[in-house]
C-alpha cells in the first residue's frame, strides 16, 4: 500500500502543470493559448520569456529528479526507483491538473536520470546540448539527444562504467519507450522540421539569420 501510495504522489508531482501556473500567476496568461501551444519548456521560453522559462526547465526538472527520490526518502528498496520517475513523466504528459494535456517529457525525463543517475545525467545533458549546438532546434535535439542516450544505455557501462557502472535494462528499456514517445509528442514539430519552418534558437551552427 505504501508503494501504490507514493507511485500517486509520483504522478501528481509530474502532474504539476508548472508552465501554465507560472504564466497565469505573475504574468496573467495560459501559455496554451500561445505559441505552439503547449504547456512545456520550450513553449514557455516563446511566451513567457527567458526567467520564466528557466524556472519552469528547473521545476520539471525537479519533479523528475524527487518523484525517482521517493523510495530513498521513504526507505523504499524492494522497487526500482525508475518506476517512480516514470509516473512522474506520465503525470508531466498527461497532467490531472492540467485536463490531462502536457508537456513532451524531455525535462521530466532529464530529471528521472538525475535522481537515478546523477552522472549520466550529465553526460546526457551534454549530449543534449552538442546537439542543439548544431541543429538550433530545440524539438531536433531533444529527439536525436533522447535517441543517441538510448543507445548510450547499451554501451556506456563497457567504456565508461563510471558514467553508467552496469548494463541496467530497465533503464534500456524506459529509455526506449521514452525516445518512442517523444518522436510522437513531437509529431507537429517533424513537419514543421521537413517544411523549415521550425523555431530556432539564437545560437548555435543553424541560428536564424538576421
Amino acid at each position: 500500500m505504501k508503494i501504490i501510495i507514493l507511485l500517486v504522489i509520483a504522478y501528481l508531482l509530474g502532474s504539476i502543470p508548472s508552465g501554465v501556473w507560472i504564466g497565469k500567476l505573475f504574468f496573467k496568461k495560459d501559455i496554451r493559448q500561445f505559441g505552439s501551444g503547449n504547456s512545456g519548456t520550450t513553449n514557455t521560453f516563446r511566451v513567457l520569456g527567458k526567467k520564466a522559462g528557466i524556472i519552469v526547465l528547473l521545476m520539471d526538472i525537479l519533479k523528475g529528479t524527487l518523484a525517482t527520490s521517493l523510495p530513498v526518502i521513504f526507505h523504499i528498496t524492494t522497487i526500482n526507483p525508475l518506476w517512480f520517475g516514470v509516473c512522474a513523466i506520465l503525470g508531466h504528459t498527461f497532467p490531472i491538473f492540467a485536463g490531462f494535456k502536457g508537456g513532451k517529457a524531455v525535462a521530466t525525463s532529464a530529471g528521472m536520470l538525475l535522481g537515478y543517475q546523477p552522472l549520466f545525467f550529465i553526460y546526457s545533458t551534454v549530449l543534449f546540448l552538442i546537439c542543439l549546438f548544431i541543429t538550433s532546434m530545440v524539438s531536433l535535439a531533444s529527439m536525436i539527444a533522447a535517441v543517441l542516450i538510448t543507445l548510450s544505455t547499451f554501451f556506456i557501462p563497457y567504456i565508461a562504467p563510471m558514467i553508467l557502472e552496469k548494463q541496467d535494462w530497465l533503464l534500456t528499456i524506459i529509455a526506449i519507450c521514452v525516445t518512442t514517445f517523444i518522436f510522437y509528442r513531437h509529431k507537429d514539430n517533424i513537419k514543421r522540421i521537413k517544411n523549415g519552418t521550425e523555431n530556432k534558437v539564437p545560437f548555435g551552427l543553424n541560428k536564424p539569420k538576421k
